[in-house]
């Protein structure tokens, strides 16, 4: 409570002197998203703020009356949580022995450091989604980045739902319904800070997949892990250049040509979904480079900013227009070359965290308080531009000072939610390690097929092994005696140099066809004659059965279903790599088997845990037949962790011992409860382990 009013004093005072714009805007349902309007969330974070300084003497008493909050039993008055998202268990044993890791090591001798079982499949949202409630994926609902859409056999982001909901308000005689767009979370179970603010234990939950879009409790939560764009994808960039090479095809942004308005170079920035129509709302901008000392001057709207070759620009706000209403953003450019040819980067479109178009926090005011105290910070839920890199917008340098500038402001957040969590829970996870680690693998790997750009760059991975020590040094620092620290990452990592594409080996084996006798297939599954297909597969790890009742052109029945998931499990796991004759897939699980719970039959049938070194191919997530099985990983994405789950356990660090042996990523949640004195719920898989 203390915490709450404390952001509300001091959050009313910062809006009270500062301007916000007036604007809102709605897109429709059409576009998948329900927008809030930057004057609403203005005037409702007043309102909040105001509600909870007035409020809180009442709260205080029915809080003592009901005699909530951290028991007097309890074992830990604060619990901080540090997340560093795929560290991997083999380098942390060797930088400790090479004295690379010091603090980690010092940890370890104070209490304990265990490797941390994942989750099957060993993916981000999977684990997350674990660490949070304490059960496994069949109890949560979330198997993957993407599922599959029944009615159609197309990919869906496993996270987010968008619903329309009719809401009636009645006044004596008269009645007014409203019907709009909601994003809601399909991430089932409870997470434990929600469990612990029932008890009237505060939380600080900061950038913890899957946590989008944000629910109500006790505490405040910044989302993470799939927070869209302004666009409504997971990350679009923009890349605009004179050179002839532009309007290439790409994945995962756009490649365009300059237009011209005298000598300057123009063009579009893409925004929120054009509620009117097609395409987006857009906003011009000019580049007036100089080439002779290689700047440029970009203009967007009113705002002018100076560029430098290859500098980051601060955040730069951005407003679309919608009949006079205007939805916010932010963005950062890079200016790529300014000589000969001319090209500009343009990171995707963050959600405004002062004016957010879309719910990012909980409450509503606390994106605010956190950019009005820190600074403009970036919002997507993957804010490192993986495929800016992939496609060549970005070098090595420029994702990993991107990374770096996004690592910072979290790092601002956190210590500054740390000051302010005298008790309760205090949680954020930093992505840069998995996200360097997944770029700069090839670095580690003299097998890998992938190019490097320059050997300095081998030492990018261990520089970052030290950094997150260094990181866990200073929280150690702000620690109170009887505090308790839990460092861990949610798996490990190894490395990708060879793709399979499951959709063509099904079609191979006979158990996928395509229509008209086609040899390849379309993106999103469009060539599949279903009518004769058996099996398919969607995202990074999983495949289907095309089963009848439950799939819209299902034709396996439970006989055939049954049968099909032991020829195709037994098949896979004796898959050659033409190449040398390597096994390439370690086990097929049964996730009838694997999994418990009531959304198991949400699952995909068959999980594919693969061996080091191969994975899904790039093609094969989202349903493209190649004409190939195998390809070479030539991304700088070289290194992964969507392998077989036995081979890429994830790290745990606490400063007290353990209760025993091989720990699992549910075993946080019961053991964080137990340690408030918070009776354990009985659906809770794992164990409490301090």
């Amino acid at each position: 409570m203390k915490n709450r009013i404390y952001f509300s004093v001091l959050l009313v005072v910062f809006l009270l002197l500062t301007s916000v714009d007036n604007a809102s805007a709605y897109i429709g349902p059409g576009a998948g998203f329900a927008f809030l309007g930057s004057t609403f969330v203005f005037v409702i974070t007043i309102l909040m703020a105001a509600a909870t300084i007035l409020l809180w003497p009442l709260q205080w008493v029915w809080k003592k009356l009901r005699q909530k909050g951290i028991p007097k039993n309890a074992r830990a008055r604060r619990i901080v949580i540090v997340g560093l998202d795929g560290l991997e268990p083999k380098l942390v044993d060797e930088y400790i022995a090479k004295g690379m890791m010091p603090s980690l090591k010092g940890l370890a001798e104070e209490g304990s450091f265990e490797r941390l079982g994942t989750t099957l499949p060993a993916l981000s949202p999977v684990a997350w989604s674990s660490f949070q409630t304490g059960v496994n994926p069949g109890a949560h609902n979330i198997f993957d980045f993407l599922t599959r859409d029944k009615r159609f056999c197309l990919p869906l982001l496993a996270s987010t739902e968008t619903t329309t909901v009719t809401k009636v308000m009645n006044l004596l005689l008269f009645k007014w319904k409203r019907t709009k767009s909601e994003v809601i979370i399909t991430r089932k179970s409870q997470p434990f800070w929600k469990i612990l603010g029932k008890h009237g234990i505060f939380s600080n939950v900061i950038r913890v997949p899957i946590s989008y879009p944000p629910e109500k409790f006790n505490g405040n939560v910044l989302s993470a892990m799939c927070t869209p764009d302004l666009k409504g994808t997971q990350g679009s960039f923009s890349f605009y250049s004179t050179r002839k090479s532009a309007e290439d095809k790409t994945t995962g942004g756009v490649i365009k040509s300059f237009g011209t308005s005298g000598s300057a170079l123009t063009g579009l920035i893409e925004g929120p979904p054009n509620p009117k129509g097609k395409g987006f709302l857009t906003v011009e901008f000019k580049l007036d480079p100089n080439k002779q000392n290689e700047t440029a001057t970009l203009r967007i709207g009113e705002t002018t900013t100076s560029l430098k070759v290859n500098e980051f620009s601060k955040w730069i706000e951005i407003e679309f227009d919608h009949s006079g209403k205007a939805v916010s953003g932010i963005c950062r450019v890079c200016l790529r070359e300014a000589k000969d040819e001319v090209s500009l980067y343009i990171s995707p479109i963050n959600i405004h965290p002062e004016k957010p178009a879309l719910p990012i926090a909980e409450p509503i005011y606390f994106s605010t308080w956190l950019a009005k105290k820190n600074g403009l910070y970036g919002t997507l839920g993957l804010m490192e531009d993986t495929w800016g890199r992939n496609e060549h917008a970005l070098d090595d340098a420029r994702f990993l000072e991107q990374t770096y500038l996004t690592h910072n402001e979290r790092e601002k957040m956190f210590f500054d939610a740390l000051e302010r969590t005298r008790e309760g829970v205090c949680v954020c996870v930093f992505d840069a390690s998995d996200r360097i680690q997944h770029m700069f693998w090839r670095y580690l790997d003299d097998k890998h097929p992938s190019p490097r750009e320059n050997a300095e760059f081998a030492k990018t991975i261990p520089d970052m092994y030290q950094r997150m020590d260094d990181l866990v040094g200073r929280v150690r620092a702000k620690l109170n005696k009887d505090d308790l620290l839990i460092v861990l990452s949610d798996h490990g990592f190894g490395s990708f140099r060879r793709g399979i594409n499951l959709n063509t080996w099904l079609m191979q084996e006979d158990y996928l066809a395509l229509k008209d006798g086609k040899k390849m297939g379309a993106d999103y599954l469009k060539d599949v004659d279903w009518t004769k297909t058996k099996a398919f597969a969607i995202g990074l790890s999983g495949l289907y059965i095309n089963k009848k009742g439950r799939e819209q052109n299902g034709i396996a029945d439970d006989a055939e279903y049954k049968k099909l998931k032991v020829e195709i499990s037994r098949k896979l796991e004796t898959l050659k790599d033409p190449l040398d004759g390597a096994t390439t897939i370690r086990r097929v699980y049964d996730t009838a088997i694997e999994y418990r719970g009531l959304y198991t039959e949400e699952a995909p049938d068959l999980i594919v845990g693969y061996n080091n070194g191969y994975r899904v191919s790039w093609d094969s997530t989202t349903g493209t037949v190649e004409e190939n099985i195998f390809s070479d990983n030539t991304k700088a994405w070289s290194g992964d962790h969507h392998i077989d789950p036995e081979l890429v356990p994830g790290i745990l660090f606490t400063n007290r011992k353990l209760k025993g042996k091989k720990p699992h990523i549910t075993d946080i949640a019961p053991t964080v409860l137990d340690l408030f004195s918070i009776k354990v719920p009985a659906y809770m898989e794992g164990q409490v382990i301090l």
